[in-house]
């Protein structure tokens, strides 16, 4: 038989549920009369999405984070919350609470208000949340034009570092732990940026499953090339990498968990991003430009080398 992975088990449902075309995109929206709703359902599983030695505070807060990451990439802010929590029945008072700080710490950061939800019982935690705004128009996938150049909103890679550290493997400078370590544990998405430039973005997306999915979806939808000539890795990283004999490409562009995200633009747009980056103290990093054709690509001095997508993929 077969094994599924997780387009094959989306277009199943898709089909099954009638919808003739799906393309994929950071929010879901629909209008309610003249209301433009933006939606974003995720789940995060004890199993798969919580080292064993990541609080529960930063987990139920990283839960609600994930859904906002996707709305600052379509330059909307979210509002509402509903959450949908699965817990198994010898799970402690202490833990609930730590759990319930997690939520009120990521609504009091992003400004979201919980509507509600539903408890159940189960073998693990699981924590599903559904996030809503409005907004008449969101920064699509599909739209860098030729020329745009292509910016991310940080650097790439300390989450990969991160999540080793997280799981006993400490090696490094002190510092580069810590912040490693707080990458993978306490993201913090562009959301201010994301608002107040959508309006120069050709196109935008979410950044978690990794940078070379995202730059690969994006080049997919856009039906355009992308060069990548400069590799967002910050100078601790790169010492690291050096230190340890580390694969930095596998770092910055295969880990995902930034969430962060990738956005394009048309060149003349260029300082107006730079200085609002630096009155919102984002640190934006140009990494490369479209052109035409197809697939990803890294400059590496004269040559042009393939950029697979190689990031998370549930099912794998």
């Amino acid at each position: 038989m077969t094994k599924l992975d997780e387009s094959s088990i989306i277009e199943i449902f898709q089909k099954n549920l009638g919808k003739k075309r799906f393309v994929s995109e950071d929010v879901e929206f629909f209008n309610i009369g003249k209301t433009r709703i933006v939606a974003k359902i995720d789940t995060l599983v004890e199993s798969t999405d919580i080292p064993s030695k990541m609080k529960l505070v930063d987990a139920a807060r990283k839960s609600i984070i994930a859904c906002v990451s996707d709305f600052a990439a379509k330059g909307i802010k979210p509002q509402y919350g509903i959450i949908s929590v699965c817990l198994p029945k010898t799970i402690s008072r202490t833990k609930i609470n730590n759990i319930a700080k997690g939520f009120k710490k990521a609504c009091n950061e992003y400004d979201i208000t919980i509507l509600g939800g539903d408890t159940n019982g189960g073998k693990e935690i699981v924590f599903n949340v559904c996030i809503f705004g409005e907004g008449d128009k969101i920064v699509s996938r599909k739209d860098s034009k030729k020329n745009d150049l292509i910016f991310v909103t940080g650097p790439f890679g300390h989450t990969s570092s991160g999540l080793k550290m997280i799981l006993g493997k400490k090696n490094g400078k002190q510092n580069f732990i810590k912040k490693s370590i707080n990458a993978i544990t306490n993201p913090k998405p562009k959301l201010d940026f994301g608002l107040k430039n959508k309006k120069y973005f050709s196109s935008s997306m979410d950044s978690s499953d990794g940078l070379s999915t995202t730059l690969n979806e994006m080049s997919k939808q856009s039906k355009k090339k992308f060069v990548i000539n400069n590799i967002p890795a910050a100078k601790d990283l790169q010492e690291h990498v050096k230190l340890h004999k580390l694969n930095l490409n596998n770092l910055v562009f295969h880990g995902g968990e930034e969430y962060e995200f990738v956005f394009t633009i048309p060149p003349k747009f260029k300082q107006r991003i730079l200085k609002n980056a630096q009155i919102l103290k984002t640190p934006i990093i140009e990494i490369g430009y479209v052109t035409s054709g197809k697939g990803v690509f890294l400059q590496e001095k004269n040559n042009q080398i393939i950029l697979k997508d190689l990031g998370w993929k549930h099912f794998k």
